[in-house]
């Protein structure tokens, strides 16, 4: 699968900005090549789809975003179990990190079913959506950035 056959568009991230009322923010990955592939990836051992407990999203930056305002990186989402990319898309840094701040706050001000929400479509339609709470960002060279990563309290990595 190539990076450009993913689209992603995220939605609830400007609530932060503006004051507006909290929500929680959201992005959708739509897939447009070859379903039966991105279905295989994206199922477990016992043939079943993996479910929010058995998938990881991160983000790997390809330049230092403190100094290059143009810093892009890879979105990775990676089966948990196994460690294969199930998915990457190439994204802007900025883009990443605001979604990442809105669902920092969010999980200020809910203390609901996770800080965030991903659906991962087949040509506009949903094949799985995961509520999830972690969202690693890591440098270039491959260091855990800490204070950009979404983590949620309690949790020792």
């Amino acid at each position: 699968m190539r990076r450009d056959h993913f689209e992603l568009t995220v939605e609830h991230v400007d609530w932060v900005e503006t004051d507006a009322d909290p929500a929680k923010p959201h992005v959708y990955i739509d897939f447009q090549g070859p379903a039966d592939l991105l279905r295989e990836r994206l199922t477990g051992t016992d043939g079943e789809l993996l479910d929010a407990g058995e998938i990881d999203v991160a983000y790997r930056l390809q330049s230092d975003h403190e100094r290059d305002p143009d810093a892009a990186g890879v979105v990775g989402v990676t089966n948990r179990h196994t460690g294969d990319f199930v998915l990457e898309l190439n994204e802007s840094a900025e883009d990443v990190l605001q979604f990442i701040r809105a669902a920092r706050e969010y999980g200020r001000v809910d203390e609901g079913d996770g800080r965030y929400r991903v659906e991962i479509d087949v040509d506009g339609d949903s094949l799985v959506a995961y509520e999830k709470e972690t969202f690693l960002v890591y440098d270039a060279e491959g260091n855990l950035l800490r204070h950009e990563s979404l983590i949620p309290s309690g949790v020792e990595l």
